[in-house]
């Protein structure tokens, strides 16, 4: 449940807010109900570099997952984090997720980054609702060697709840998320375990993506060089 502050102002919060860097995607030709044309908030990504995080005291994600090793394992390589993303319901599509991209990637090379982390949810507090697509992140998604992380024990929840001979492997990849799909696509690889969070009602994964893995048929595609990616 949001807290009490929250839930009056409806405006989601926390103490990273301050250090982080906010990418909004606007549309500008968004229809009111009168049929007036008006700007409106359609998308957004908070992004916490990790010079702020110290600052921060950490990233929001080491609530979750115990990413100490692996900061440590890439220590010198500049990670960003990437957080709090929401697209409006209207415009949950591939489309916004590309603009969203689209102002990342530029992000990502005015930074200099080299890997890109964060949380990904699903939605709901069950993870057996999401046997499918859980089952199919872990046996043909994982996070592997230097690139290992796992949720804190506390926390944890299995995501390998059907073997991997059970899975309906098109349709698991169906079942996610516009977000998740584009993150498999570019590479990304996802941690030991899921959590439940309470607060927002989800179901999170561990992402961890390096930029050096991105194909560059995506890197041209998103930064407007080329006209369509696979």
């Amino acid at each position: 449940m949001p807290s009490a502050r929250t839930a009056f102002t409806r405006r989601d919060a926390d103490r990273f807010d301050k250090y982080c860097d906010h990418l909004i995607v606007i549309d500008h030709a968004w229809k009111t109900q009168l049929g007036k044309t008006k700007s409106k908030i359609v998308g957004v990504y908070r992004l916490l570099r990790d010079d702020m995080a110290r600052k921060a005291g950490g990233f929001y994600s080491a609530g979750e997952y115990d990413i100490a090793p692996l900061l440590a394992r890439h220590d010198g390589k500049r990670i960003l984090e990437l957080g709090r993303s929401c697209v409006r319901a209207s415009h949950r599509s591939k489309r916004t997720i590309e603009v969203l991209w689209r102002g990342l990637l530029a992000y990502i090379r005015a930074h200099r980054i080299d890997v890109l982390i964060g949380c990904a949810s699903f939605p709901g507090a069950s993870p057996f609702v999401h046997a499918q697509a859980l089952s199919y992140l872990a046996h043909y998604a994982r996070a592997e060697g230097e690139w290992a992380v796992r949720a804190h024990t506390d926390l944890y929840r299995p995501m390998a709840m059907a073997p991997k001979d059970a899975i309906d492997a098109d349709k698991a990849r169906e079942s996610l998320s516009p977000l998740i799909k584009g993150y498999l696509r570019l590479g990304a690889r996802f941690g030991d375990g899921a959590v439940v969070d309470v607060d927002f009602n989800t179901t999170d994964v561990f992402v961890v993506m390096p930029v050096a893995r991105i194909g560059a048929r995506y890197i041209d595609y998103f930064s407007g060089t080329g006209r369509r990616a696979a």
